[in-house]
């Protein structure tokens, strides 16, 4: 129900936002009874920006999903070979205790368990492409637990949490765009980046299991989240210690080189057990085929809206009065230029991508409020996109509050940003 009331916003708060831009620019152009306001042609044509952008999501939706057709054939036929060959029941042992307590919906040795360890480790070294076929996978195997298959279920809305929250390790992509645009050293975000998404993650945790009751000072949750701090602590030290090419080169090898080994790792466990594996390969590919057709219809419902909201000119108008309402608390202006980098990433990634870049040309890639934008773009995931996604995969319709979920861990995101990139890169 959350979903459709924002789905329906975004084209409302759009035809208001464009009625305003249009009548404004009639009557100041030719009556000037809009004196100080400055009006122009892109305002005229603005409903000709929206319906454009109709047609362009639209197109962009079906790209998507054909894109994903192969990607999700090749994951989702590996995850089966690494089904019938034991590694993904050797990774659902490895993580058993953890997710028991912050799942406690599932019964023991769920076969989702190795599905979702998978995701958050494509998410956690910033393969993005890996990393979506094997949520979905994991959610299919999630809505075969959940009784009510069109609402979400606590299992389901904690996985969304933490995948939304984006816990990042390498994040190789943005190192990229800086190193492409000219910055002096492109991986200097790289610290604010892990250090935002973990209290992202932690903050999403921490929510969830508020909102569902699950005791997180248990003695085996807390050795898990102490080890992966400890795991972070230490990937902090050591990159911090390198040179700028040397951190972008090791980044960059051992995210796709993990990757691969996991590849050769599940083709050799199931040749050990005689397995056949091209054939089991096969028959995980067609599967993946089906999901992602099914994907189009809500992938073109979220990103038209997105759409039409971004071209109406309405999130322009919100950061706007946002950073008005910053500057009136005295809270300063130096980040308001990051934050559209911020607002759009819950909505689309590639939007959020070309707001980041947009930032790094107007104020510098090197600036402040270039390396603040970079610092929000890699700390969190896109809520909208992957809540669309996902439970389209599965057919839910009632994603109760992971909206809610989402949106806060991006807040959280947002303020801890703020504070470590004031932190790292002093104005």
């Amino acid at each position: 129900m959350t979903l459709n009331y924002i789905w329906i916003s975004f084209f409302f708060t759009a035809m208001i936002v464009a009625l305003g831009r249009f009548i404004g620019y009639m009557l100041g152009a030719h009556t000037d009874l809009l004196p100080g306001f400055n009006f122009t042609l892109a305002d005229r044509d603005v409903f000709v920006a929206i319906v454009d952008s109709t047609f362009e999501m639209a197109k962009t939706s079906v790209n998507i999903a054909i894109y994903l057709i192969g990607v999700m054939a090749l994951w989702l036929g590996i995850m089966r070979v690494g089904e019938k060959g034991g590694a993904v029941s050797a990774l659902t042992r490895l993580v058993r205790p953890f997710f028991r307590r912050i799942f406690p919906d599932l019964p023991d040795n769920h076969p989702a368990f190795g599905s979702m360890m998978m995701n958050i480790s494509a998410n956690m070294l910033g393969l993005d492409n890996a990393a979506t076929p094997l949520g979905i996978k994991a959610m299919k195997e999630l809505q075969e637990a959940n009784p009510d298959k069109a609402t979400a279920s606590n299992s389901q809305i904690m996985f969304i949490a933490l995948n939304t929250s984006g816990l990042t390790l390498i994040p190789v992509s943005i190192m990229a765009v800086r190193a492409a645009m000219g910055a002096a050293n492109p991986s200097d975000i790289f610290l604010p980046i892990m250090l935002t998404t973990f209290f992202s993650t932690m903050a999403a945790l921490v929510i969830v299991s508020l909102v569902q009751r699950i005791n997180l000072f248990q003695p085996v949750v807390m050795a898990y989240l102490g080890g992966l701090s400890l795991v972070i602590g230490s990937v902090l030290w050591l990159l911090s210690n390198m040179a700028a090419g040397r951190m972008s080169a090791l980044s960059t090898f051992s995210g796709n080189f993990i990757l691969f080994l996991f590849i050769v790792t599940f083709l050799f466990l199931a040749w050990r057990k005689k397995v056949n594996v091209y054939q089991e390969f096969i028959e995980g590919s067609k599967e993946g085929f089906h999901v992602a057709v099914g994907i189009i219809p809500y992938l073109v419902a979220m990103l038209v809206g997105i759409g039409v909201f971004r071209a109406s000119g309405a999130l322009d108008i919100i950061v706007s009065g946002v950073g008005s309402v910053l500057g009136w608390f005295g809270l300063g202006g130096d980040y308001v230029g990051a934050l559209p980098t911020a607002f759009m990433k819950p909505l689309s990634g590639s939007g959020s991508r070309a707001m980041m870049i947009e930032a790094f040309n107007h104020f510098g890639v090197d600036s402040f409020v270039g390396r603040l934008a970079a610092t929000f773009q890699g700390s969190t995931e896109t809520t909208f996109y992957t809540i669309a996604v996902y439970y389209g995969a599965i057919g839910v319709r009632n994603t109760r509050y992971t909206v809610t979920v989402g949106l806060l861990s991006e807040l959280a995101a947002i303020i801890a940003g703020v504070f470590i990139a004031k932190i790292f890169f002093p104005v």
